[in-house]
Parts: structure tokens; C-alpha cells; sequence
């Protein structure tokens, strides 16, 4: 458990002139504070009005500089860890594990039992991220995940490996939910979008040089009598070891946590206090609730979000699947030999990086988050029709390959930020954290699946259920769309309050 920063200054104690900020510069006594950023039409907030723009900026560029980069390269451990299957798969571990047979389709049961663990445990994780803190917790789990990573390269049959991907489901269960409601908690509604973009596009690089990564290690076959794709678990895991005691060292907790403490010195008590003001002028639900399980149960009442978790659930059916699959893809499909198809899947994540980025601009500018789902959705539906019917052009398919790993990667940020938009409280958004990263791992279990062998090589049912689940997107945010406007309108009458909150309204 996180002990106390400094007893001197609690974080929850009001600010009043026993807790000075900082005496002004030179600088700022030249230049008057102005607030105009900061400060919406009639709100005034007596710690926001001690800093300039400028002071802020700085502030809040130290957040993202310490927070977002680390968070996104242990999330790409965690990508890089839960997909490396397809590169070991086409290095040699089908052939000597005999996952050939297709009843049962041993290959698609060890994708797909990592699921399961994954979604039953995720529930109770936000909260353990609270109880333990980011720090502890999440480098704690990852460091465990490393281990059992490590041990993949050591197994002598395909059952073990089952095994072992059910207890990494178990370990990585609480990274992501944790994560994404620890952002959350750190920035105002319109500044998360292109957070979430940079902290998945850092994420993805697993997916995107994953391919180069586990060639390079493949030429270790024949090391201490160990095969080419048994070094892929080795090495990997011990990367993801390394990047747990990252984490440990620099992660960071809640704004408002009373035991707010970092191992590397991390804002000052005033400096939270800022963080935690903006957020209560933002959206009024900095300040932490009491924990009951009826406060926390009490956001699956709300219709919206399931919609959220059924949305990016039809967003990773695609993303996993591409990322499981796709070496496999451009192997047997396409024809591409092991080298070349390994190092042919970076170009299209590349692609989804700039989309991805471009997106979260976009919406974070103008205050649109339906629209940017919606956009990523169509572009998703473009790429896998060409992939699936584009047929005797293989340059043709793989270049549907970038726009349909583009609108699935970038989908997943921008859902993030529909849902983090559109929600309030500490409970309801740890509630949703988990109920949206439920949604994601069972379009994990349908993406892991979808692929058969036997549909080789132009794996048309997989790419047309891949087609309906952005269709559902589709659908879905059209139908939140007409509900957010209405009961906009419904709040500027007066007839309605939305979210506890007379002064909320909804995100389209």
C-alpha cells in the first residue's frame, strides 16, 4: 500500500494561504495572470486562479511527459505479450507442438482461453487499482505476467500452453481497465482524446514491430538446444520484466490520493491540488467517493454503458484478429514467406498510427467523438472487403490490410474517449473501465476465433464477421447520437439533469 507523501500537507485538506503556491517570478509579475482558458462562462475557482496559462501548460506537460510514455510501453509489453502467439506459430512452435489438427483447432483454444480469464477476473481490478495504487499493483502484475511469459518457452506440449495463457489472462486482467481509469482521473473531457491516441499508438508498436522483433529472435534457433520461436517467450518476457521495474520506479497514482507517493519526487501538493480543481471544473468528480458495492454496481443500470463496452467490443474483434492472425494471413493467404511476412505487418500499423493521432486531434478540437468512430468504423469496413474479395491481386489485399488495421487500432483510443466523455463519478467510471475492457476481451474471444484454418486462403467467413461487428459500431453510435442530442436539448429546457450534474452535457 502506498504510504503517506508528507503528513504536512494532506491532499484533501482545503487550500487557504497555510499552503501558499509558489511566490511569482520575475516573469509573471511583468506579465499579469490571465485565466481565460481555464475558466468557463460564470465559473471561478480560487487554486485555478493562482496560475496563468502558461503555468498550467507546464503542469499539465509534466503529467504527460511522466505519465503517458510509461503507461503506453507497458501496455506494449502487454500487447506484445498476449499477441506474439502468430509469430511463434510461423516460427516453428506449430510444427513441434503439433497444432495442426484442426478438431479441436488447437491454435484458436490457446488464443482463445486467455479470454476467458481475462474477462472474469477484470471486474474486481479497477478496484484493487485503487486499494493497492497504480504503482504497486500494476508493476506488481506486470513483473508476474513476465515471469509466466518466460516460462512459454519451456513447454514440452500444447496443453501446457493452455494453461499458461489462462493465468495470463488472470495477470493482465487488471492492466488495462487500471490504466485507462487512471488517465482518466489526471485530465479534463477534451484533453483525453489525444492522450488515449499517443498512450495506444505507443501501446501498438508492439503489434507494429512485434514481426521484426520475433524475426531477429528466430535466429537464435539451435541456442542451448532451444528453437527459434521458444527465444521469442524468453527474451520477450524478460523485456517485460525490465519494464515492470520501470514502472514500479516512475508510475505515478490518483490526483487525489492522500498517500500520493513516487519513488521519483512527482508535483507538489498544490500542484495536485491544480490537477484535481481542473477536473472539478471540468466534469465536478475529482474527489473520491466512498466505495460501496452498490455505488459501484449502480452504473450497470445505465443502457449506455453497455453500448460503449458492445462498441469496442466490435472494435478489438478486429484488432485482435488481425493481430493473431495476420502473419498467418500474409503467409498462407497471401503467400509471403516467413521473413517477409513477419516484417510486412509494421507498414499497415503505421498507417493506423497516423489515423489513430489524426482522429484523436480532430476530436479533442471540435468536440466530436461519435463522428471519429463512425469514420474509423467505415474505413475498417473498406479495408476488409477489399482483403477478403480483391481476388488473384495480392498487392491489392494487403493494401486493404492498412485501411482495416487503421480503423480498428485507431477505434480503440477513440471509443475510449466516447465513453470518458460521456460519463461521470469515480465509481461509475471504474465500473465502466471494466465493463469496456469486458466488452474488448470478448471481441477478443471472437476475433481469436474467426480466422479457421480450413478457410485458407481467402478467409472470407472471418472477414465477413469481422464486416458485421463494424456494422454494429455503426448502428450503435447512431443510435447513442440521437439519444445524447435529445436529452442535450432536454437539459437546456431545463426538463432533465444529466449525470447528477446540472451543468453536464453529453459529448456526440
Amino acid at each position: 500500500m502506498d504510504q503517506p507523501y508528507d503528513n504536512k500537507y494532506p491532499i484533501d485538506q482545503p487550500y487557504d494561504n497555510k499552503y501558499p503556491v509558489d511566490q511569482p517570478s520575475d516573469y509573471d509579475n511583468k506579465f499579469p495572470v490571465k485565466h481565460h482558458e481555464e475558466s468557463g462562462p460564470g465559473d471561478y475557482d480560487p487554486i485555478i486562479a493562482q496560475y496563468s496559462d502558461a503555468q498550467i501548460k507546464r503542469i499539465v506537460r509534466r503529467v504527460d511527459l511522466r505519465l503517458i510514455p510509461l503507461c503506453g510501453l507497458m501496455y506494449c509489453v502487454s500487447l506484445l505479450d498476449r499477441t506474439n502467439l502468430s509469430n511463434a506459430a510461423i516460427a516453428g512452435m506449430t510444427k513441434e507442438l503439433n497444432l495442426r489438427t484442426t478438431n479441436p483447432d488447437r491454435y484458436s483454444v490457446i488464443t482463445l482461453v486467455f479470454f476467458i480469464t481475462y474477462v472474469i477476473f477484470q471486474p474486481p481490478t479497477t478496484i484493487l487499482t485503487r486499494f493497492f495504487g497504480p504503482r504497486i499493483w500494476l508493476a506488481t502484475i506486470t513483473l508476474a505476467w513476465g515471469v509466466v511469459m518466460i516460462c512459454f518457452g519451456f513447454v514440452k506440449d500444447w496443453t501446457a500452453l493452455v494453461g499458461l495463457r489462462c493465468l495470463l489472462g488472470v495477470l493482465e486482467s487488471g492492466f488495462f481497465p487500471g490504466v485507462v481509469y487512471l488517465l482518466s482521473t489526471w485530465y479534463k473531457r477534451y484533453e483525453v482524446g489525444k492522450r488515449y491516441s499517443i498512450f495506444y499508438l505507443i501501446g501498438s508498436l508492439a503489434s507494429a514491430f512485434g514481426g521484426i522483433l520475433a524475426f531477429g529472435l528466430m535466429q537464435m534457433e539451435g541456442i542451448s538446444g532451444y528453437g527459434g520461436w521458444r527465444w521469442i517467450f524468453i527474451i520477450e518476457g524478460c523485456l517485460t520484466c525490465l519494464v515492470a521495474l520501470l514502472g514500479y520506479t516512475f508510475l505515478i497514482s490518483f490526483p487525489d490520493n492522500k498517500n500520493f507517493r513516487s519513488i521519483i519526487p512527482f508535483l507538489s501538493v498544490e500542484e495536485r491540488q491544480l490537477i484535481c480543481a481542473r477536473v472539478n471544473q471540468d466534469r465536478s468528480d475529482a474527489d473520491l467517493e466512498e466505495f460501496t458495492v452498490k455505488k459501484w454496481l449502480g452504473g450497470a443500470k445505465d443502457w449506455k454503458i453497455w453500448a460503449y463496452g458492445m462498441c469496442f467490443g466490435c472494435a478489438t474483434t478486429v484488432s485482435y484478429a488481425l493481430a493473431y492472425f495476420l502473419p498467418i494471413i500474409l503467409n498462407l493467404g497471401l503467400g509471403y514467406d516467413t521473413g517477409t511476412a513477419q516484417c510486412l505487418i509494421a507498414p499497415p500499423y503505421a498507417f493506423a498510427a497516423i489515423i489513430m493521432v489524426l482522429t484523436g486531434w480532430f476530436g479533442d478540437k471540435y468536440h466530436q467523438r461519435g463522428l471519429c468512430v463512425a469514420f474509423n468504423a467505415i474505413l475498417c469496413i473498406i479495408g476488409l472487403a477489399v482483403m477478403g474479395w480483391a481476388y488473384g491481386d495480392t498487392r491489392a489485399r494487403y493494401f486493404g490490410a492498412f485501411f482495416a488495421t487503421a480503423g480498428a487500432n485507431a477505434n480503440v483510443p477513440s471509443v475510449l474517449t466516447y465513453q470518458a466523455n460521456n460519463i461521470r463519478g469515480q465509481w461509475k467510471r471504474a465500473f465502466c473501465s471494466a465493463t469496456l475492457v469486458g466488452g474488448g476481451a470478448l471481441g477478443g474471444i471472437v476475433g481469436s476465433t474467426v480466422f479457421r484454418s480450413k478457410d485458407s486462403p481467402t478467409y472470407v467467413p472471418g472477414l465477413s464477421v469481422a464486416m458485421g461487428s463494424q456494422v454494429v459500431i455503426l448502428l450503435t453510435v447512431i443510435l447513442l447520437t440521437v439519444t445524447f442530442k435529445s436529452n442535450n436539448k432536454k437539459a437546456e429546457r431545463g426538463e432533465k439533469i444529466l449525470e447528477d450534474l446540472p451543468s453536464f452535457r453529453y459529448t456526440v
